[in-house]
């Protein structure tokens, strides 16, 4: 008899209490509409008004119904840490339904212009109220790409020395170049145009060209590569350090033949994170590249155009198609940011997985 109990506890499936049972999740969808309804009651018949009524309104009676729904399911210890929860992820929802909102409304207006047409032909061929079918952004788009490529090959190197100035050599300034980067960081991208502007336009008599937006963009871009670098060279060990040099090599040796090459994809992911801060800057291109409607592949002679002072000119215009053609822009420049932050997340993942 007693083997036939132990056989049969050894069949036995184990539980899973964390599985919501029927009971529960009637409980819970009773409680949500019970909560939307007083909500939707309140705002009727009292002097609470609008979405932002709705929503606080909603807010305290979604308490009001963890609370109670929690009790009958199991105890006040329950009601507690369901009201935490609820706190987290109404906190969750205020980030998140921002950043929802700006991406619904970019991808529905800008959409409207969105077509294969827009990156083969410039604004040279069409007038800002002309059909969307007419013109494109192809030389706001190469223009980006020019200045934003430059930028790049000003700032990366110039970045990447100064991180490992900060991890490597660690000498006696280390404290006032790590505080400057710093600082470089909260500058108002505004204040690197003028800057740029009063030294190479007025100062040395320069013209507007894509080398001034360059110059411009590698200021705001240096301080997020250095800093995102230097965090990464942190995290090669000491240990690899140490071997190089008992091994008899020089401190340069060990750095470019040990600890780059550890730190390779997360020097990548920094720059690729510097890029994306700047695809987007307006205030410095405005003040620097003077604008054209025409494809410009001279990077150090004419006026040129980008992405960002394509759409600031349309909304200047005015007008539905030009407004169209402004969100057409946005969009573009946001998907080129979003492709530019997703590759840096996966570079980033693969670092940490070697």
């Amino acid at each position: 008899m007693s083997a036939q109990v132990i056989n049969q506890n050894l069949a036995a499936k184990p539980g899973k209490p964390w599985r919501i049972t029927p009971r529960e999740l009637i409980l819970d969808f009773v409680g949500v509409v019970a909560a939307t309804a007083a909500a939707l009651l309140t705002v009727k018949y009292t002097g609470m008004r609008g979405q932002l009524g709705f929503i606080g309104a909603l807010f305290f009676y979604a308490i009001i119904a963890t609370v109670v729904v929690s009790i009958i399911k199991a105890d006040i210890k329950s009601a507690a840490n369901s009201v935490s929860t609820l706190f987290i992820y109404i906190a969750a929802a205020f980030v998140v339904a921002p950043v929802m909102t700006v991406l619904f409304t970019i991808i529905s207006r800008g959409i409207k212009g969105l077509n294969f047409g827009i990156f083969k032909t410039d604004m040279s061929v069409a007038l800002p109220d002309s059909p969307l079918n007419e013109g494109g952004l192809l030389h706001a788009l190469i223009g980006t790409l020019e200045i934003v490529g430059f930028a790049s090959v000003i700032c990366v190197p110039i970045a990447i020395l100064t991180a490992l100035y900060l991890t490597e050599i660690r000498g006696r300034f280390a404290g006032l170049v790590r505080f400057l980067v710093q600082a470089m960081s909260g500058v108002p991208s505004i204040i690197a145009g003028l800057f740029i502007y009063a030294i190479f336009l007025i100062s040395l008599h320069g013209k507007y060209s894509g080398i001034a937006g360059s110059l411009a963009l590698s200021i705001l871009m240096l301080p997020t590569v250095a800093r995102v670098a230097e965090e990464v060279l942190k995290l090669i060990p000491d240990d690899l350090r140490e071997a190089g040099l008992a091994l008899g090599a020089t401190q340069w040796r060990t750095v470019s033949k040990i600890v780059i090459p550890a730190a390779r994809s997360g020097l990548i992911t920094a720059i690729i994170l510097g890029v994306a801060r700047i695809a987007g800057e307006t205030a410095p291109i405005i003040l620097t590249i003077g604008g054209n409607d025409r494809i410009n592949w001279n990077l150090f002679h004419g006026q040129m155009s980008a992405l960002p002072f394509y759409v600031w000119r349309e909304y200047l215009y005015g007008g539905d198609l030009a407004s169209a053609r402004a969100w057409t822009g946005i969009l573009v420049l946001m998907i080129i940011v979003m492709f530019f932050f997703t590759i840096a997340r996966q570079l980033g993942r693969r670092g940490s997985k070697a």
